[in-house]
């Protein structure tokens, strides 16, 4: 277990936001040979960038997007070197955690087919068959944070 030293929100293209885009390019895009598009990062403007830190370096992140009381979770990110050592559980309940303070009372999110065993652990429930999204598929999922 890595326990990380600081949570917190990151400003949109602000003196943290590149790093936080090198992670989720690292993570998310380049194993699909993707990349991320200038119109795709614009669209995250309103969004909140939530992100994870270990001795003084960005190691972990997501997005909530917020739609009235229901936050999408998205972008959840985990530096290889830190996946399965509890990090993405610590910033997924400090996301829950966030998302309540702000007003929502379920978050939902699409979840790659590796990814499902993780959110089931954390409270999530599939909600919707199978389906195909940036070539993978992906479930979604949703928790009530009542």
């Amino acid at each position: 277990m890595v326990a990380l030293d600081q949570i917190q929100l990151i400003e949109f293209r602000g003196n943290l936001f590149p790093e936080w885009m090198e992670l989720r390019q690292k993570v998310l895009r380049e194993p699909l040979g993707l990349a991320y598009s200038d119109a795709d990062i614009d669209a995250e403007a309103d969004q909140w960038h939530l992100c994870g830190f270990k001795d003084g370096k960005l190691i972990a992140g997501l997005i909530l997007l917020p739609k009235a009381s229901v936050i999408k979770m998205r972008q959840v990110a985990v530096h290889p070197d830190f996946q399965g050592k509890g990090v993405g559980s610590q910033l997924v309940r400090s996301a829950e955690e966030l998302a309540i303070e702000l007003g929502g009372d379920r978050m939902v999110l699409h979840a790659r087919e590796s990814a499902v065993s993780f959110y089931r652990n954390l409270g999530y429930d599939v909600s919707r068959e199978a389906f195909i999204e940036i070539g993978l598929p992906h479930f979604r999922m949703d928790k009530s944070l009542e």
